[in-house]
């Protein structure tokens, strides 16, 4: 570890925020975490936490917070949205899994994740927790670094800097050049209803803790139960025919019920209890590999934006943060632990980055692409891994199927 303990700030108060906090805490070094929001919170539903991301919350000392609301499912299961059959399933819970991974695939809400990681920094005697600060500029020298914001002149100084702050970060905006998110043409509807509330069939489909995704051309729908079952999450998915990048009028609820009209009466079932209120466009980036930049370093969205085809977003903010703790123990210095978090994890990140986009293409496939595709993966034994344990496990040791 350092000689002495630094004063680490990060710039961000989301999953990956916290848990970097909670990482460089846990190393022994003092945080300030600072959140352009009014309050500490997330938005969206639920999100599914493979082993990898398992792996990470038991080392940040959360996992036992987490498992308390969130469901195990026994299986993942894709099913063809035409025809609503079955293409392949894995058993999550079986002896192939349990010897092929030692952390459970876990599913849960975001807000339910956000408060485990933020009851734990609040918890901890080294962090120091700040909303209503908007950074506008970071300005480095050998010694610290200074954060500006733009609700006051006071200035935060730091021995080194986590910039955690998202999708559109500030800060990565500052240290690449490498303009806007790329826009996939997709968006996507979703929220969680309780499960009491349901009738009829979506009630006896809720019943069960699998997680479905239900593929079709150029749509998918995802459902699964989170907060220990009682509540059900759904997560519709649509690439638009309208996409204007300097207009909100595409991807419209139109839009989403007549891309999904030809779907089978399972998935037509659904649709009239996804959440309509606010749409979520989809965005990615390609891979960079300078993260670091000094004393300030890239983390989760703001380094590696990635579709959601894989499910690994959270996941890999979870990594990252677990690689920076490691790194903070190892080095001496801020810039030597970021050069080594970064050579630990850019790779691996851009592998996740540039096959998330190529299961969604595969996912969203028509006519005799998607016969092929159901054909192909039919076949597949349920306690067979082999094409996703790489990115299940953690270090990083299996080499991806699809080299990007």
């Amino acid at each position: 570890m350092t000689p002495s303990p630094l004063h680490i700030a990060v710039v961000g108060g989301g999953i990956g925020g916290l848990a970097a906090a909670l990482a460089a805490a846990r190393s022994g070094h003092r945080v300030t975490v600072v959140e352009r929001a009014a309050r500490f919170g997330e938005i969206g539903a639920g999100l599914q936490l493979a082993p990898n991301a398992s792996l990470a919350l038991e080392e940040l000392g959360v996992l036992d917070a987490v498992r308390r609301s969130a469901v195990a499912p026994p299986r993942l299961v894709m099913m063809d949205a035409l025809t609503g059959k079955q293409v392949t399933a894995l058993d999550l819970r079986g002896d192939a899994y349990r010897s092929r991974f030692e952390h459970p695939y876990l599913v849960t809400h975001r807000t339910d994740l956000h408060g485990a990681l933020l009851a734990a920094c609040e918890e901890h005697p080294s962090i120091a927790l700040h909303t209503g600060r908007t950074v506008t500029d970071a300005v480095q020298t050998r010694a610290e670094v200074r954060l500006h914001f733009a609700e006051t002149p006071e200035r935060l100084a730091a021995d080194a800097v986590v910039a955690a702050d998202g999708l559109h970060s500030r800060l990565r905006q500052i240290l690449v050049d490498d303009g806007a998110p790329v826009c996939s043409k997709y968006v996507a509807y979703r929220g969680a209803l309780p499960v009491s509330g349901m009738t009829g069939a979506m009630a006896r489909h809720a019943t069960t803790e699998s997680v479905v995704v239900w593929a079709g051309p150029r749509m998918h729908l995802v459902q699964y139960p989170v907060r220990r079952g009682e509540l059900y999450n759904q997560v519709a998915v649509f690439e638009s025919d309208h996409y204007d990048p300097d207009s909100d009028d595409w991807g419209t609820e139109a839009e989403l019920e007549e891309r999904f009209a030809g779907s089978c009466d399972a998935v037509r079932d659904a649709l009239p209890l996804i959440a309509r209120d606010r749409r979520w466009p989809l965005f990615d980036r390609l891979p960079i590999a300078d993260w670091v930049h000094g004393r300030i370093m890239l983390l989760g969205d703001a380094a590696h934006p990635m579709l959601q085809y894989l499910a690994q977003g959270a996941c890999q903010a979870l990594e990252d943060a677990v690689a920076l703790g490691r790194a903070l123990r190892a080095q001496d210095t801020p810039e030597d632990a970021f050069a080594s978090y970064a050579a630990l994890r850019t790779g691996r990140a851009a592998s996740i980055q540039t096959n998330a986009r190529r299961f969604g293409e595969i996912c969203h496939l028509d006519g005799m692409g998607a016969v092929l595709r159901n054909q192909l993966l039919s076949s597949r034994a349920p306690g067979d891994f082999d094409d996703i344990a790489w990115v299940w496990t953690p270090a990083g040791d299996l080499q991806p199927s699809i080299t990007p």
